[in-house]
C-alpha cells in the first residue's frame, strides 16, 4: 500500500499539472469571453436588459422580433455579399500576387520591392483605411478625378452615399484591405511544392495552366480552404471599415449584421433585442468554426 500510495499521487500530479499552469490563461477566458456571452445570452432571453432591467422570462420574443424585421434580412443578405465577395476577391488576388513574387522572371530586387508595396494595406487598421478610401472615393477625390479623365464616367460618383453603389464601394476597400493574408500564405506554401513536380510536368510537355491547375492548385489546397474559413469568418463580423465609411447607410443600403445589433443596441437602446441579434451572430460564428476545425482535423 505505502508503495503504490505514492506512485498513485505521482500520476495524478502529472495528470493535475497543465491545468495548473494553464489555470491563469483559463479565468482570463473565463473573465473577458466566456462570462460576457453568458450574460448575452441571458439577456436575450429576458423581457429587457441593462437600462431598464426587467429579468422576466421572455422566451424567444426578441428572436421572433429580429427574424420578423425586414432590416435583418436585409443585412444579412449584405453580409453574405459583403463576405463572399471579399474572400473570393482576396483568394483570387493574393494567389496571382503570391505566383508573381515567386516567378523567376522577375529580378530578386524588385521582388523586394513588390513584397513591400502588396504587404503595405496589411500594416494599416480599419479605422485609416476607412479614412483613405473616404478620401480617395469622394466625390472630389482623385478616383472619380480618373475615371472622369479617361471617360470611364461623365459626372462625380458619390461612391459611400449612393444606394446603387455604397455595398460595392465598401466591399471593394474591404478587399483592398485583405488580400495581403492569403498572399503571404499562399507565398509560403509556393516555397513549399517540390520543384520535381514541375520538372517531370515540362518533360512531359504540361503547359503553364495545366501546371497551375493540376500541381500548382492541389498542392497549395489544404491552405486556400483553411485561410477561406478564417477569413470568412473573420470578414463576416467586420464593423469599423463599415461604421467609418457608410454607417450602414444610405437607408441600410451597407447595413450588416454587426452595424445591425449595434444599432439596436446604442441607437434605439433595445439591448435585449441587440442580445439576440448578437447571439444570432455567434451562432453563425460557432457553425463555421465548427466546420473549419472538422476540416483541420481531416488534414
Amino acid at each position: 500500500m505505502t508503495a503504490r500510495g505514492p506512485k498513485a499521487n505521482y500520476k495524478l500530479g502529472r495528470k493535475v499539472a497543465p491545468y495548473f499552469y494553464l489555470s491563469p490563461s483559463l479565468l482570463v477566458v473565463g473573465l473577458l469571453m466566456l462570462l460576457p456571452m453568458g450574460m448575452v445570452i441571458t439577456y436575450s432571453f429576458q423581457e429587457s436588459a441593462v437600462l431598464r432591467p426587467d429579468t422576466s422570462f421572455a422566451g424567444f420574443k426578441h428572436y421572433r422580433a429580429i427574424f420578423g424585421d425586414e432590416v435583418f434580412w436585409a443585412s444579412l443578405w449584405h453580409t453574405l455579399y459583403f463576405t463572399i465577395a471579399s474572400v473570393v476577391a482576396h483568394m483570387t488576388i493574393g494567389l496571382a500576387f503570391a505566383l508573381m513574387l515567386n516567378s523567376d522572371r522577375i529580378s530578386p530586387m524588385l521582388r523586394s520591392v513588390l513584397r513591400v508595396l502588396y504587404i503595405l494595406p496589411w500594416l494599416f487598421t480599419q479605422v485609416i483605411i476607412a479614412v483613405i478610401w473616404r478620401l480617395l472615393l469622394d466625390p472630389n477625390g482623385v478616383v472619380n478625378s480618373i475615371l472622369i479623365d479617361l471617360g470611364i464616367i461623365g459626372s462625380k460618383v458619390e461612391w459611400f452615399s449612393s444606394v446603387e453603389t455604397a455595398l460595392h464601394a465598401v466591399t471593394f476597400a474591404n478587399i483592398w484591405a485583405g488580400y495581403p493574408l492569403f498572399m503571404v500564405s499562399l507565398l509560403a506554401g509556393l516555397q513549399g511544392i517540390p520543384k520535381d513536380l514541375y520538372e517531370a510536368a515540362d518533360i512531359d510537355g504540361a503547359t503553364g495552366p495545366q501546371k497551375l491547375f493540376f500541381i500548382t492548385i492541389p498542392q497549395l489546397m489544404p491552405i486556400i480552404v483553411s485561410i477561406s474559413l478564417l477569413d470568412f469568418i473573420w470578414t463576416m463580423q467586420v464593423f469599423p471599415l463599415i461604421w467609418l465609411t457608410t454607417g450602414g447607410g444610405p437607408i441600410y443600403a451597407t447595413e450588416v449584421l454587426s452595424t445591425y445589433t449595434y444599432k439596436l443596441a446604442f441607437s434605439q437602446y433595445n439591448l435585449a433585442q441587440a442580445a439576440a441579434s448578437a447571439v444570432t451572430i455567434l451562432l453563425i460564428s460557432i457553425g463555421l468554426t465548427l466546420f473549419y476545425i472538422r476540416h483541420q482535423k481531416a488534414r
